[in-house]
């Protein structure tokens, strides 16, 4: 078995028009395609992360996660990044709340976190 690399990841989203305003105004990330299932009455929109699709599912009655960032499954997303420190001064400078710079101890990288409207912590790693 060969695995090529990353596909896809697939995110619930509680509110669908405050998620598509976060990842695609606020972190500009460009639409795939974009499709309302009459079946489930819900949205699923695909962005375009680099050469991974990045799915978002609305799903407003799905659980709150237990804990932050330590709940089972997913921990985070973390984005790739060429400067950490101009990618947190341009996410502050749209309103998105970063935590301090510091330095992973294993790989040297910089890195910080913030969170999407759900609280879904994300990354971004040099």
């Amino acid at each position: 078995m060969r695995f090529e690399g990353m596909h896809h990841v697939a995110i619930l989203v509680s509110d669908y028009s405050r998620a598509r305003a976060f990842y695609v105004d606020r972190l500009g990330l460009p639409v795939l395609r974009e499709n309302y299932r009459p079946d489930r009455g819900d949205w699923k929109l695909d962005l375009k992360l680099g050469e991974v699709e990045l799915e978002l599912f609305s799903s407003p009655d799905a659980p709150a996660r237990p804990s932050h960032p330590e709940a089972l499954g997913l921990r985070h997303l973390a984005f790739r990044v060429a400067d950490v420190e101009e990618t947190v001064r341009d996410l502050e400078e749209r309103g998105i709340p970063c935590e301090p710079i510091r330095t992973d101890p294993f790989t040297g990288k910089r890195m910080s976190f913030f969170r999407d409207p759900d609280g879904l912590p994300l990354e971004v790693h040099e």
